[in-house]
């Protein structure tokens, strides 16, 4: 791909982005997501392998369908009230139709099967703007409707998420698939909590934006797509491996790290609104998913498991460390000390 196109792509994602969290017409913010969705379909087939071409084809017809339920929900609320403002969503028909395309669109369960493939034939670069960037636009929707949508449903698609996000990562060898139930995890964190705190849910998906990240850049930086490339990759680059060993402990919410703040702040806004059984359910669940943080960390830093086979041990490189990665990486680790000022802002 040339850069020229490339820039063409990254230019069309962010305008797409930004047509959809500054409209207040549901049409715009339809017209921001299809834009959206086109640029990012080159950047996810760019290799011409067939399994990235077969990614590209899922999220096509995936967004494509969220699309037109997005279109669909918005029409049946303008039929029975008059009203295109995104923010006067009220008929209770028109919110279900939506809380559907919201889900599919960032996938949460049970919506949730196109997100691990999708991830697993993209490249490590389009994967992260698939967990992140694309994530934006319909949870900033998800965020200005929030009032008007079903907290028992949400609370229950919330908890289905955590669950199976945990649950199906246990047995995977695929990096960005245990990525992908990661975020599909975390998703259930923000999804739980949007009906009540909504700034909240906006706080914990730029902490777990800035956690994802650092942890997709440093796995470029190293080249590792599989646990055992990951296994050998120490004696490549031994600093990195150790960092990734902290941001992937703070990415599953260990204290003292920053990955603990947001899930801090959950259970204690759901224990203040009366759902402490909802709180215990989903910070049990989380230990899923901590399992799988573990194998990851285990397999980077802590020791090689036992095996059989020999590995070849890869070459040590003196290449420094991107300054962009260090940041990142400090940022994902750190940040738990300023919870008093960022309580303070939300």
């Amino acid at each position: 791909m040339t850069p020229q196109a490339k820039l063409i792509f990254t230019i069309s994602l962010l305008l797409g982005t930004t047509i959809t969290i500054s409209s207040n017409h549901w049409v715009m913010a339809w017209t921001g997501l299809e834009i959206n969705t086109l640029a990012i379909l080159p950047l996810i087939s760019k290799s011409h392998h067939p399994r990235a071409i077969e990614a590209a084809t899922k999220y096509f017809l995936v967004q494509a369908a969220a699309s037109a339920l997005i279109l669909f929900s918005s029409m049946t609320n303008a039929w029975h009230t008059g009203q295109w403002d995104i923010t006067q969503m009220t008929h209770p028909v028109a919110c279900l139709i939506l809380t559907s395309a919201i889900a599919m669109k960032l996938g949460l369960v049970p919506f949730h099967f196109w997100f691990p493939e999708v991830l697993q034939g993209a490249p490590l670069t389009t994967g992260l703007l698939l967990s992140t960037v694309m994530k934006f636009p319909p949870i900033t929707l998800l965020f200005m409707t929030s009032p008007s949508l079903n907290p028992t449903l949400l609370t229950v698609l919330a908890l289905l998420s955590a669950a199976l996000g945990g649950w199906m990562g246990l047995n995977q060898t695929q990096i960005r698939k245990i990525l992908a139930f990661s975020s599909i995890s975390h998703l259930g964190w923000m999804a739980i909590i949007i009906s009540f705190d909504p700034k909240l849910t906006l706080l914990s998906f730029y902490l777990y934006a800035l956690m994802t990240t650092a942890v997709f850049l440093t796995l470029n930086s190293m080249k590792v797509l599989k646990l055992s490339t990951l296994m050998t990759a120490w004696t490549k680059t031994p600093s990195l491996n150790a960092m990734l060993l902290l941001t992937l402990l703070s990415l599953a919410g260990l204290p003292p790290l920053t990955g603990f703040l947001p899930k801090w702040l959950i259970i204690q806004e759901l224990t203040k609104q009366g759902m402490a059984p909802a709180a215990t359910i989903i910070s049990l669940l989380s230990l899923l998913s901590l399992y799988f943080y573990l194998r990851l960390a285990y397999c980077a830093t802590i020791t090689l498991p036992p095996h059989t086979t020999n590995h070849m041990k890869q070459w040590h490189t003196n290449k420094p460390t991107s300054v962009s990665i260090a940041i990142l990486i400090t940022s994902s680790t750190m940040l738990l000390p300023m919870s008093p000022m960022i309580s303070s802002l939300i």
